[in-house]
């Protein structure tokens, strides 16, 4: 690959050369590990989209919002990337990549890209390179940035580290009172739509969304959000009613944080955390790669199978032999 003449076609908006780029960054071998590193190093940061993250249960609707979501978009003239995060099979380790099927008039926008990609190993509900691939949307100059994850349930967080405004999506009468004070996701989520909000079910998404945004004020406010974020909103992806609506209070969100400083503490604080995440990826990958490591570790395996140790113990031995392996020998 020739690194500047990458760069610059995806610089120029080149859909081809930014589906090849992600391809590379996402591969697990360390030459293309390199490349991609010097690829991205080449296109800088000089561009900032929106990222939206968008999560909920299977069968919410995410895909059919973002679909009708990502044309409003595009129709008021925005560039929408959307990176849809698909499951992986534990046994096979494939997946089946399909959500751009479900975004059948999206898929064919000029100004919409979608790009699906494998989960792999990763738990968060995100890829494991979904931050780059989000770095080499900003670098084709989109706008907006969709990153949907998974959608697995409420230890789903992972999203909220690489996004400026995270959605849960909500099906009404998904669950009783309870779930609208629960921890986890609803801690860091944005806003709250509720999905479905038509035919039959209309009322009743109307209370959930009453319900959701009654829960929300019972939780501590946080301070990088105005008074009345973050807040619950019903909506109808199949009838585009109320996307408007929640695209206004977005952009209303997005202001507010970028006017108060919120916004670049924010990113600064995303990539304090991605780094510790590498730092921790990577040593455990050299780990594991080393002879001597595996040797190691097979032994302890074997007695924590046995029951000759326990797998807390046998893990602190083996951090201890490495650590004693590392320092740096007396004269």
């Amino acid at each position: 690959m020739d690194i500047a003449e990458t760069a610059q076609k995806i610089r120029a908006g080149d859909r081809r050369a930014l589906a090849r780029a992600i391809t590379l960054v996402e591969s697990t071998r360390s030459q293309d590990r390199d490349v991609a590193a010097e690829l991205l190093s080449e296109l800088g940061t000089k561009t900032q989209a929106l990222r939206i993250g968008l999560s909920g249960t299977p069968g919410v609707g995410k895909s059919t919002f973002i679909e009708s979501f990502g044309r409003m978009l595009t129709g008021q003239g925005l560039r929408v990337a959307v990176l849809a995060v698909d499951p992986s099979s534990t046994r096979s380790g494939g997946s089946i990549l399909g959500d751009k099927t479900r975004m059948d008039l999206l898929s064919r926008d000029p100004n919409a890209f979608i790009r699906p990609s494998p989960s792999q190993s990763q738990l968060g509900g995100v890829a494991r390179r979904t931050r780059e691939a989000i770095a080499l949307c900003e670098a084709a100059k989109f706008d907006v940035v969709l990153i949907e994850t998974v959608g697995v349930g409420q230890s789903e967080t992972a999203v909220a580290e690489m996004s400026d405004i995270f959605l849960l999506l909500l099906a009404p009468a998904g669950g009783d009172e309870l779930q609208g004070v629960k921890r986890g996701i609803m801690e860091t989520c944005d806003m709250i739509l509720v999905n479905k909000a038509d035919g039959d079910l209309k009322s009743q998404a109307t209370r959930t969304c009453a319900d959701y945004a009654g829960a929300l004020r019972l939780m501590r406010k946080r301070p990088q959000d105005p008074d009345d974020f973050p807040k619950a909103v019903a909506v109808s992806a199949l009838e585009e009613n109320g996307i408007t609506a929640a695209w206004e209070e977005m952009q209303t969100l997005a202001k507010w944080r970028k006017d108060n400083g919120v916004w670049d503490a924010r990113r600064t604080q995303q990539a304090r955390f991605w780094f510790q995440e590498e730092v921790r990826a990577g040593l455990l990958s050299r780990l594991t790669s080393d002879a001597s490591v595996k040797q190691q570790l097979s032994t302890l395996e074997e007695d924590v199978s046995n029951g000759k140790i326990g797998p807390a113990q046998a893990a602190d031995t083996l951090i201890a032999q490495l650590f004693a392996q590392s320092a740096p020998k007396s004269r």
